[in-house]
Parts: C-alpha cells; sequence; structure tokens
C-alpha cells in the first residue's frame, strides 16, 4: 500500500454549541433503500462516511441532505480524491477532534498505528467502519465509534447507522436500525 492521505476539515457547531453528525460506513455501492429517510429524520448538520462506498453517487446522495465528509475504504481504490484517513474538528463548546480512517480495529482495540495517529492528532474519537460490526468502546484514553454497516446484510449482523450528538453534557454515541429508525443496541 502506497502513503497515506490524510486531510483536515472542521464542523461547526450550531448556535447553541450543539451538533449532530450522522455516522455510516460500508454502503458497498447498495445502501439500504431507506437510508435518506433515516439520515432526513436525523436531521444532522453533517455526515461522516468511514468508507467502502462503493458507486460515488451514494455520496451524491448524502450531500443532498447534509454536507458529506468521506473516507476510501479498501474497495474504493478507484476514487483518489477521498482521504486514507480525515481529521474533523467540531467546532463546539469544547473543541473536539475526530480521527476518520476505515481500518481501525483489531477485535475491540485500536490497532497500533491508528492509536498513534489519535494521539498525535489530539482525537478524542477514532470513527471507522470495516467489520460492519456496530461497536462503541474506548481503547488507551481514545473513543471509539464503528457505526456497523448500512448496505447490504453480511452474515447475521444489523444493517445499522451511527449518530454522534454532541452537547453541553459531552458526546454521545448511538446506534440507528436502518430498518426500524429506532435505536439499536446490542442483543
Amino acid at each position: 500500500m502506497g502513503r497515506l492521505v490524510k486531510r483536515t476539515a472542521s464542523v461547526p457547531a450550531a448556535a447553541d454549541g450543539s451538533l449532530r453528525l450522522a455516522v455510516l460506513s460500508d454502503t458497498h455501492s447498495r445502501p439500504h433503500p431507506a437510508m435518506g429517510v433515516r439520515i432526513a429524520t436525523l436531521a444532522p448538520h453533517a455526515i461522516l462516511h468511514a468508507g467502502d462506498i462503493g458507486d460515488l453517487e451514494v455520496l451524491d446522495a448524502l450531500a443532498e441532505l447534509a454536507p458529506v465528509h468521506a473516507v476510501r475504504g479498501n474497495i474504493d481504490a478507484f476514487a483518489p480524491e477521498l482521504p486514507d484517513v480525515l481529521v474533523l474538528t467540531i467546532a463546539a463548546p469544547a473543541p473536539l477532534r475526530i480521527l476518520m480512517t476505515h481500518i481501525a480495529l483489531y477485535g475491540p482495540r485500536l490497532r497500533a498505528p491508528v492509536a498513534r495517529m489519535a494521539e498525535a492528532e489530539g482525537a478524542a474519537l477514532v470513527v471507522c467502519g470495516h467489520s460492519h460490526v456496530p461497536f462503541i468502546g474506548s481503547d488507551r484514553g481514545i473513543a471509539v465509534f464503528n457505526p456497523g454497516s448500512i448496505g447490504p446484510r453480511r452474515f447475521t449482523l444489523p444493517i445499522v447507522l451511527g449518530t454522534i450528538d454532541v452537547g453541553p453534557a459531552g458526546l454521545r454515541l448511538a446506534h440507528v436500525d436502518a430498518e426500524t429508525g429506532e435505536t439499536w443496541l446490542p442483543p
């Protein structure tokens, strides 16, 4: 693999300091048919796509709902305009840095190079995809969020997306069932 392409971006919070991000990954050119409705219902300030997009028309459809920030996944080699790593700065009452990359976890643990990169960037949260497994956890003092997959079902895994809410109470991470629109929790 060649050198990683890293970019930075910022996402402004609302006037009251709150922010909602819709987070998705692994659409593989075939997002769930209810994706647009689910995201529109969430009314996010921005959308994060953590890679394995497939057809880039997926990003065009998302951009009709809110500004989109995306990284290249392992199936997205045809999309050199996308970075491998994106560092987002959220301008909220307490600034928040998010590092987003497609492959970040080995089981429930951050891969060492990703942990080092997150620490060097001052990121409090790593957003990733790849496994299709919805995950909220922490490793090495860094919060970790995989929104799961909103693309074709893999094995018996759920079809979900995620939300990141930033507000006076801090950071709140959650999963949403793409089929029902309800909060998804592991069985």
